[in-house]
């Protein structure tokens, strides 16, 4: 292989990959003019500005004690790591973060939390077929929550079931079934993306 092909094919892998694991989320499809803008808060942090935006709304399946599409929220360090299909972020650009493009929930088949559907089921995941994450899909979510039953780690609905208790989310901050997470405001993705612009440290 001469010089000039090991170029390219290195060129191409690398734009490939800084849209990490958006391969699957085809940004062109997207309207990404529906992005809240970026905050002018200056000195974002992951400790102090972004872990509690998450502790609220993405914890539950993104926490310690669950992971769906093996992306944990919990730490800077599993945020940058990413999930079974690589990176969520762009450290620099949060317009080409599925990150930001999740938690603004500008497109159905990515939204987190999904959104819920008539009934309180969510389309494209929960109770759905495979969500975000899952097979063949971009996101980072997974199957989504589905109703406890005798093996999900959640209070089933006889009562009888891990600590927790009905209408407590058993298993630790954000574990377990309960009410639906709350999305991301538009204020609060507008910080998000300031934390990524600003490096995502």
């Amino acid at each position: 292989m001469n010089k000039t092909s090991t170029t390219f094919i290195v060129s191409l892998l690398a734009a490939a990959s800084s849209v990490f694991a958006g391969e699957k989320t085809d940004f062109s499809k997207l309207d990404l003019s529906k992005l809240p803008a970026p905050a002018t808060t200056q000195g974002v942090t992951y400790a102090k500005d972004i872990r509690p935006l998450f502790e609220t709304s993405c914890f539950r399946c993104h926490g310690q004690d669950r992971q769906k599409g093996g992306l944990q929220l919990t730490s800077l360090d599993s945020v940058l790591r990413g999930g079974e299909d690589g990176k969520v972020l762009v450290a620099g650009d949060s317009k080409n973060s599925l990150l930001v493009i999740a938690t603004a929930q500008i497109d159905e088949e990515t939204a987190m939390p999904p959104k819920r559907g008539p009934g309180g089921r969510g389309r494209g995941g929960p109770g759905g077929g495979p969500g975000p994450g899952g097979a063949g899909q971009g996101g980072f979510g997974g199957g989504g929550d589905r109703p406890p039953n005798e093996d999900s780690p959640g209070p089933r609905p006889d009562g009888n079931g891990p600590p927790g208790g009905p209408g407590r989310s058993g298993g630790g901050p954000g574990g377990g079934f309960g009410p639906p997470p709350k999305p991301l405001t538009s204020e609060q993705v507008g910080l998000l993306r300031a934390w990524i612009d600003q490096g995502a440290k």
